[in-house]
């Protein structure tokens, strides 16, 4: 446990200004050490040039501006909508709710993946209210039906409708698209590709399939704060000297790499190597009990052997305990064992790389910008027949995260990192000043989101 002294600044970095990093060793420094052969994935660095962004506190708290987001972001942006697990079988389908905003995404008999307005083009009738299978679409207020290709199938009383044609009412489609497992769709017919908005994302996690994955755990939670308030809470390490001090024997918080790419961005956050805002040098047994109390609740009963490093051990045992599940798992190495790979693709979706088993998703609750709703998805490697995805469980506002067990130890840390969400959106109601400010580097994804924001929101 970090003292008193491990709570001051560090050390000012020794090139200070905008190039300025952290004391401590750099993550490709510590990639040095790894007993295996490092991915070329890990070695990437793409530190772009991003410019100066203030946020106006407006941005978390305006109606307005949560209707601008609407009509420029959601409506324009490829977001993720669905696992395709979720949607096995002909006539399998799905609802997608964003704000006011609703999609059924059905698989056709054809076994294509489609989505459609949520919306009866008789007089407006929501088709589907949730999931489930189906043999069409067909509206429970008047009995209007539509082929599962969104194609009119059937209107009861044909005559009365002389305007009514097959031709020209189908379903208005939205464009779908496949990626890791997962089911993205856009509302506009304007947008670019799915291939150019996601970029070089899938190459990132080719030594990862996240396809060969599947849902063992599903929880949505009702948060008191805008969806930018709790998604930036997860996009970063600088909040961990603060939020969780029990790690920072274990946790190479501001030492962390940020990387950004066109619509995604990463942070990179080692583990079992101690923070650099610690005045001693914590032993390897520190070490891996900081980080092991904290995700399994208890201390390890067992102890780093003088030989290996914390790294070397946390790495060798995941490997025995996967080696069934994952063919490949002995070349990896240590560092996709140990450390923190957070994606973010733009706007909301947050897959981990590597074989941790975290995805979230945070999404604008309703049309209300002083509520949320974030997700957290466990994806988890199987042998066999793909197990059944796991149905999502719903915690309300105030529920603690541990009244979803299926979420484990790592409950607790959720709510360390929710704690503060409810007042951060209070301070911002309250605030004296207009603007939010960023830290040049360990914010990189934070700035990085915003200036996309600004890209959309001005378009």
């Amino acid at each position: 446990m970090a003292n008193d002294a491990s709570m001051q600044e560090p050390l000012a970095p020794a090139q200070p200004g905008q190039g300025a990093r952290s004391t401590g060793i750099s993550y490709q420094q510590l990639l040095d050490t790894d007993t295996r052969e490092v991915p070329e994935v890990l070695r990437l660095q793409s530190a772009r040039e991003l410019p100066v962004v203030r946020v106006p506190l407006e941005r978390y708290t305006s109606r307005a501006f949560h209707d601008l987001e609407v009509e420029k972001v959601w409506k324009k942006v490829w977001q993720f909508a669905c696992r395709e697990e979720e949607i096995p079988e002909p006539g399998d389908h799905t609802v997608y709710r964003i704000a006011n905003l609703e999609a059924v995404i059905v698989r056709g008999n054809d076994r294509q993946i489609r989505a459609f307005a949520n919306s009866c083009l008789h007089r407006g009738r929501a088709l589907k209210d949730g999931p489930g299978r189906t043999e069409e679409l067909r509206c429970a207020f008047h009995g209007w039906a539509w082929n599962l290709d969104g194609s009119l199938k059937s209107v009861p009383c044909r005559w009365d409708f002389p305007d009514v044609t097959r031709e020209d009412h189908s379903l208005p489609e939205y464009r779908t698209a496949t990626w890791g497992g997962f089911v993205f769709i856009n509302m506009s017919e304007d947008a670019p590709s799915f291939e150019s908005y996601i970029g070089e994302l899938p190459s990132h996690f080719e030594r990862w399939p996240l396809e060969d994955r599947y849902v063992e755990a599903h929880v949505a939670h009702r948060m008191r704060c805008n969806w930018k308030v709790a998604q930036e809470a997860f996009m970063e390490a600088y909040h961990v000297i603060a939020t969780h001090p029990q790690m920072l024997p274990g946790i190479g918080d501001s030492n962390s790499q940020y990387d950004a790419w066109d619509h995604f961005s990463r942070a990179i956050t080692p583990n079992m190597t101690p923070s650099p805002h610690l005045d001693y040098e914590p032993s390897e047994q520190e070490m891996l009990e900081a980080m092991i109390t904290t995700s399994l609740d208890a201390e390890p009963a067992f102890r780093v052997p003088e030989d290996m490093t914390a790294r070397e051990l946390m790495a060798q045992m995941s490997r025995m305990q996967m080696q069934a599940l994952v063919p490949s798992v002995q070349r990896l190495s240590d560092a996709e064992f140990n450390d923190s790979f957070y994606y973010t693709l733009f706007p909301n979706f947050h897959p981990w790389g590597a074989y941790n088993r975290i995805t979230y998703r945070f999404r604008p609750n309703g049309n209300d910008p002083d509520t949320s709703i974030m997700e957290v998805i466990y994806l988890a490697p199987f042998r066999g027949s793909r197990p059944a995805p796991a149905k999502i469980h719903w915690l309300d506002y105030d529920e603690p995260w541990t009244n979803a067990p299926e979420l484990g130890a790592l409950a607790k840390v959720f709510a360390q990192d929710t704690f503060n969400l409810p007042n951060v959106q209070r301070g911002l109601h309250n605030a004296k000043h207009t603007h939010a400010v960023f830290a040049n580097y360990q914010e990189t994804k934070l700035r990085h989101f915003h200036s996309l924001l600004d890209k959309y929101v001005t378009a």
